[in-house]
């Protein structure tokens, strides 16, 4: 089960780990495509780690395929997120301190289904979000998001 694990400058238990997550809209701009992940059953963007012999733009691209089934093309920075006060936990006892670079990206094909790693997926807008368990780092960098601005947040 992944956990978040917030404290002052507890990042130095874990390894840092970059990874990245797309935040995908609907056609109105109103909805951000969510998963529900089979670790804690939580709501989160479609994202998860770089792995070696990759850029961020195709893990980025990887992930959001593995999670919702649909192929994903990278339009913009949001923002890099991280911060030494919180890390996450994993029922396989690797602990982590995010460096999480969220992109937008629009759908280009492929077809929305679950994976190994979702149990649900769907789009929700800014008020369907308040009744869901949503990853609390995930929140921060949909509201940027939807906040539509050239700049990318360094947070």
């Amino acid at each position: 089960m992944a956990k978040l694990i917030h404290g002052d400058r507890i990042g130095k238990r874990g390894v840092l780990r970059v990874g990245a997550s797309s935040i995908i809209f609907d056609e109105s701009r109103e909805k951000v495509l969510l998963t529900k992940r089979t670790d804690n059953g939580r709501w989160c963007l479609p994202g998860g780690g770089m792995d070696p012999g990759e850029s961020i733009e195709e893990a980025c691209v990887r992930e959001a395929y593995e999670e919702t089934g649909l192929h994903v093309k990278v339009t913009r920075l949001v923002g890099v997120y991280t911060t030494p006060d919180l890390i996450v936990e994993y029922a396989d006892g690797n602990v982590i301190q995010p460096v999480a670079l969220s992109f937008e990206a629009t759908v280009t094909g492929g077809e929305m289904g679950l994976s190994d790693e979702t149990t649900d997926v769907g789009y929700f807008s800014v008020e369907e979000m308040g009744s869901l368990d949503l990853m609390e780092n995930h929140v921060e960098r949909i509201r940027d998001a939807m906040q539509n601005l050239e700049t990318s947040f360094v947070k």
